[in-house]
This record gives C-alpha cells, structure tokens and sequence, in this order.
C-alpha cells in the first residue's frame, strides 16, 4: 500500500477525468487467449476502430477500487505493441510505469500485449493481495479485471466486450452476462474490474432467493470442497441478511471461491465476490468461517454498491484518491455482518459480545490517536497501512455504537440498519453522495447529536464511550479483569499489515530485550519466517516455559541484527468484558430487545 510516487501534470489528470468520456466512443474487443498458458502470461488482443488524436495513451491501473493499495500492473506487462488495419507495428513508447502512449492513435486497430500473472510473479515491494491478483494454471484460471486489461485515455467509460479462448471443459464463473455470441459486456472499464471471472475445472451450484439468483462457482485443488456444499452451509446467512436488507437489491450475485493451499481472505464487488482460502475438510467450525467471511462481503451490494460518495462512482486508476467514509464502506458493513447474524439466530449475544471483545483487542494494538478519518484518508500511505485492519475493528465497534445511540434518540424505533436502508433507496447504484456534505446529511437525516457523535469518534479519535452506551442496552462494560492467575507469555503480538511478519505491540520486558514496535521478524531461531510458516514457527513457541530463551532475526531500516528473547510470565488480564446485567430497568431491557431485532 505505497502511494504511487510517479507524478503526473494537471493535464494528464485531466484527460482522465468524466467530463472527458463523454459521447459514443470507439468499438472495444478485447481476446483473452487461455489455451496458451505458458509463461505464466495472460494473452490479450484490443481490437479496436475510431480511435483520435485524444485516445493516444493505454492505461493500465496503478489501483483498484476496495483494495486501498498500489498496483502498478504496468510492472506485469511485457511485449506491449500496436498495429495499423494491414498488420503493420507502429510505434508505442512506454512512458511510465502504467502507461503506454500510441504514436498514431486514428491508425490503430489492435493492440496486443502480455501481461504476467501476479500469484507467481516476484516483485521487490508492493505485492498485489492474493484475492485482487491473477493466477494462471494448467486447470484453472483468476481474472481481476485491472489485472489483466487496460483502457485508453478518455475511454475510461465506454462499453467493452471480452472474448475468453480457453479449454472446452472449464467452466466460467462471474457475474458478467455473455451476449448471443458468447462474448461478455461490460458497461465500462470500471464495471470489468468490478467482475472478477473464475474459470477451470470448476464445480457450480445456483438457487433463487427471493428473485435473486445466487451462483457459487467453486475452484478446489484436490476436489475437496463443493459448491453445493458451500451454497448448503449459506442458506442461514443469506436469509439472516435478506431480513436485515429487507430485499436484496439486485437479481442476481455470484460468490467465487478458489480453495488451494493458502488463506488470503476475500474482495467484494458489486455483483459478486472473490474468496482465496485454504482447501482443507469442510468442518463446522470453517463452514462457518467461510460463512461469516461471505456475510460481510455480500453486505456490499448496500455500500459501497447503493450508498457511496461521488469519489467512489468513477474511480481514478491513474492516482489513488480515497474516500473519508470508509467507516461507512468497511467499518459498517462488519458491524452488518455480525448484527444480521445475531439478529437472524446464527450468534447467541454471549458470541456476539465476545467478538466485540475480539476487535478491542485488536484496536488495543493500533495506534489510539489515530481517528477513523485519518485512517481513511491516509489508507494508500506505508503510516495508514499500519492501522487499515482497524476499519474492521474500530470501524465496526464505532457502528455498533452509532446503532445504539440512533436507537436511544428514537426511542427504540430507529437503529443503523433503518437509516442504512432509507439511504440506500435514497441514493442507489446511479446516484451518489457528495463526498464532503455526508455527515451532515447523515445527520440532517437523523437527529443533531449524531453530528456530535461524528466529530468525537469518526473525525477525532476520543475514546469510546463503550461502558455508557452498553448500560443503556443493560449490559456492563468493563475494560480490564485482574484475575490473579499467573500465565507465561511471549509478550509481543505479531501482524503484517504491509505483507512482512511485523511487532505490533510489545510487553516493557520484551522491550528491555532491543524487540521494538515494527519490527520485521525474518527468521526465528535461524530458521527464515515467512506468512506461510508463521504459525508452525511462532506457534511453536509457545510450549517454551518462562525463562527459556529462543532467538530472533529482526530487520530494522533496512538493517538486520539478532536478538535473543525470552519467554515471560505475567497475569493474566482479561479485557474488555461484556455482561449482562441482571438488574437492567425495564427501560434498558426494552432497548435491548429493539436492538436485538431488525425493527
């Protein structure tokens, strides 16, 4: 998530803006050969007609929408050529890392290029997430559409068609709709990259919920896992999330899962999502992580796909511009998650608590100055980096605060999910926000206090008032618990927030050792550490007993030393308790039986 550092003049920013993109454009037909596999490349031809002088430069993204991370794809692409209607080359010159300018753009008719795949293709820095890349193999293949296409200078929103050349035994999943020639039409560049397709050896289940038809095409390595099964296993969460959204707002959505040998996690779109996880026996217990991961994509198509700001509508791949409600995109939509879940039956309140506790922990572990605006607004910099797993924890804690005091000025009529699905048919799909007026329209929609709410907790960082919110549902809140039991601790906790196994908070004795915050963790015990063995290695020691010593390999500003570490004892602390209380008023009880229920 480094923000890109090749700087562009106003000019060029201009060309790429929407006033450019008006009127019909030229006709765009994109081949995508994956018979041939070999290289680890993407094949791919743009045929193309009625280009101008103003269509001169092919752009490919530097970023992608939901990602909050530079790309660069430019840095896959490899053999890029132009070609007049007799077959001739003409002249391109790349002139920066994403993009290609055409010499005589009027006398182009195809362009073809190769573009690596980004699973298998090494890079120095700034590696793509697993699920927003591409894979490449012998049974099956992962198009995230900025991947592997471009578009021209002020073509950003013209219609494409795209032709897939593969095996006549794989099957294709996505949520892209085949014309009566087989090619798939998008609306746009945007909308091709908002459709990631999941082809090969595939198995695929579908049903009709409600008028919404709901597709689940499943890549697994050996077999193990079944779409059928999977769709089997979502039927509680999708009628939990029917009844919370009311009605699902599109007729159709497409859920693609790539199970294989590692767990990368998941990226929402509008009309589908994308999940790479570990293939592995589907128990009860990861039948319901992989259920709970789907509740919080599949909350999307209600925001960003109905409520988001005018930044968001068309997204700029040439330089990334965030959006300051991210709390609304993110931190919401895991609160979502979670509260459909309890209030369809799927979470007891204990479960529900205890996953509250779960993200105050983690939010004990990030930075506590650091307000939820900030974080949005800084999410494509190495400082913001360090904090974006805390719109999942901090974000959705802040919602879930936000529902009780909605529901407190209402009486208990009105929580976050009422307003959410007011909003949602107040704006919708074609209509945003505008990004500055939000929170005053939030709050012109609610009550003036909200406003309040806004600027302590969302714009400033002031800490949360969990205990005064959580009594007036009649559940105590009470941040520490000495217990008096004495345990042995490793006394760090570790995260990669930047892909690099780093210290994410230290105990004062650790500290004393030289371990510092943020440092990389390369090797423990001579061994080299990596995300895959990270578990194995740093699981591993936790059977040491206090006082034993193990040694770790750090590298700090680009220098490497070792320390030796020791394994500590401490007491045994537990935080952020949530429990019921048992001499709630009726008037708090009342509360909580409203907020427990989708109103």
């Amino acid at each position: 998530m480094k923000k890109i550092t090749a700087a562009l003049g106003l000019a060029a920013l201009l060309a790429f803006a929407p006033e450019a993109e008006a009127g019909k454009g030229p006709e765009l037909t994109y081949t995508v050969n994956l018979n041939d596999r070999a290289d680890d490349r993407f094949k791919v031809t743009l045929d193309v007609k009625g280009l101008n002088a103003a269509n001169d430069i092919f752009q490919f993204a530097a970023t992608a929408p939901g990602t909050y991370q530079t790309m660069d794809i430019g840095r896959f692409v490899r053999e890029f050529k132009a070609f007049d209607k007799k077959g001739r080359e003409l002249e391109v010159k790349q002139i920066s890392t994403n993009q290609w300018q055409l010499s005589t753009p009027d006398k182009v008719r195809k362009i073809t290029y190769q573009v690596s795949e980004t699973w298998d293709t090494p890079v120095k820095e700034n590696k793509v997430y697993w699920m927003c890349g591409t894979s490449l193999e012998q049974d099956h293949a992962l198009i995230n559409g900025q991947g592997v296409f471009g578009y021209l200078k002020g073509l950003q929103a013209a219609p494409m068609r795209i032709k897939l050349d593969y095996p006549q035994e794989w099957l294709v999943g996505t949520a892209l709709k085949p014309d009566s020639k087989g090619y798939y039409t998008a609306s746009s560049y945007d909308h091709i990259v908002d459709s990631p397709i999941l082809l090969g050896t595939l198995t695929k289940a579908e049903t009709n919920y409600n008028g919404t038809t709901i597709d689940i095409y499943t890549y697994s390595k050996t077999g193990k896992i079944k779409s059928e099964d999977l769709l089997q296993n979502m039927t509680s969460m999708l009628g939990a999330a029917h009844k919370f959204v009311v009605d699902f707002p599109v007729d159709r959505y497409t859920f693609l899962y790539h199970f294989e040998d590692q767990e990368w996690g998941a990226w929402e779109h509008s009309y589908s999502s994308e999940y790479i996880m570990k293939e592995k026996d589907l128990t009860p217990e990861y039948a319901k992580h992989i259920s709970d991961i789907a509740s919080h994509e599949f909350f999307h198509i209600i925001t960003p796909l109905n409520i988001h700001s005018d930044v968001v509508e068309q997204f700029n791949f040439v330089e990334p511009t965030p959006s300051q409600h991210l709390w609304l995109y993110e931190g919401t939509t895991e609160w979502a998650s979670d509260m459909m879940q309890l209030r369809g039956g799927l979470l007891d309140l204990p479960a529900y608590l205890q996953d509250l506790t779960q993200k105050l922990s983690y939010d004990d572990n990030m930075d506590r100055n650091y307000s939820i605006l900030k974080l949005a607004l800084t999410s494509y910099t190495p400082e913001g980096n360090k904090q974006y797993g805390n719109i999942y924890n901090r974000g959705a804690v802040v919602a879930a605060l936000l529902d009780v005091r909605l529901l407190e000025l209402s009486g208990g009529k009105r929580g976050l999910r009422e307003v959410i699905n007011e909003l949602s048919k107040e704006y919708g799909q074609k209509k945003a926000f505008p990004e500055n007026d939000f929170f005053n329209i939030f709050a012109a929609k609610t009550y003036p206090e909200i406003g309040d709410f806004f600027t302590r907790y969302i714009k400033n960082a002031e800490p949360l008032p969990l205990a005064e919110y959580y009594s007036k549902l009649g559940i105590n809140y009470t941040p520490a618990v000495n217990t008096g039991t004495m345990i042995k601790s490793l006394g760090y906790n570790l995260g990669a927030p930047d892909g690099k196994i780093r210290v994410a908070s230290i105990h004062e004795s650790i500290k004393a050792l030289g371990l510092q915050e943020f440092d990389e963790i390369v090797a423990v015990n001579g061994t080299a550490l990596s995300l895959q063995n990270a578990n194995q290695l740093v699981g591993g020691l936790h059977a040491l007993q206090p006082g034993d010593t193990y040694k770790f390999t750090v590298s700090r500003k680009g220098e490497q030393q070792e320390l030796q570490l020791k394994m500590i004892e401490k007491e045994k602390v537990l935080k952020h308790q949530f429990k019921l209380n048992e001499q709630a008023t009726p008037q708090q009880v009342a509360l909580r039986n409203n907020w427990m229920r989708n109103l």
